[in-house]
């Protein structure tokens, strides 16, 4: 049984992890080349590759993490052990479709106008996966949701920023 909960727990993060990140990065990217004035199909195509390499990216990093950690713990090596690929397979999953959230709205609507859609659907998907993560984990819900909120928020700042600076 203990196992199978640190299994779950595993997994549960590396999903947490890929979306938070996805959607955090991937928005935050796109806010920042938006602010910097670049095409919008420019905006589509960096986001494109921003989804695939980083969800690749992060699954690789997740199996690797895993399967050292796998290899050195001698309580994991007594019990069942987990399944790093699984847990990467999960977290390129959850990257790549909450990638999409935040790239959807620069396929269907102009560039200004997807800007802020694109924010606002990132930071309503972190909320509702502090929402997820929180009912999942047990944690304090509204705590969690409003964290991932919040921090979201300082991201998709910071790269807004970062794409005015360098415009």
């Amino acid at each position: 049984m203990k196992t199978t909960n640190s299994n779950f727990i595993l997994y549960t993060k590396n999903f947490i992890f890929g979306a938070e990140d996805s959607l955090v990065s991937t928005v935050g990217l796109l806010a920042g080349i938006v602010a910097a004035g670049v095409t919008k199909k420019e905006v589509v195509i960096s986001g494109i590759v921003l989804i695939c390499v980083e969800a690749f990216s992060m699954s690789v990093g997740s199996f690797l993490s895993e399967k050292a950690t796998e290899e050195s713990s001698t309580e994991i090596k007594k019990s069942k052990k987990s399944n790093p690929l699984l847990a990467s397979i999960i977290m390129f999953i959850s990257y790549f479709v909450c990638g999409l959230i935040p790239l959807l709205p620069y396929f269907i609507i102009v560039t200004q106008q997807a800007f802020w859609l694109s924010i606002v659907a990132s930071l309503i998907s972190l909320f509702i996966l502090g929402i997820i993560s929180g009912k999942i984990l047990k944690i304090n819900i509204l705590k969690n949701s409003i964290r991932m909120f919040i921090m979201g928020g300082l991201a998709i700042c910071f790269g807004v920023i970062v794409g005015m600076l360098i415009k």
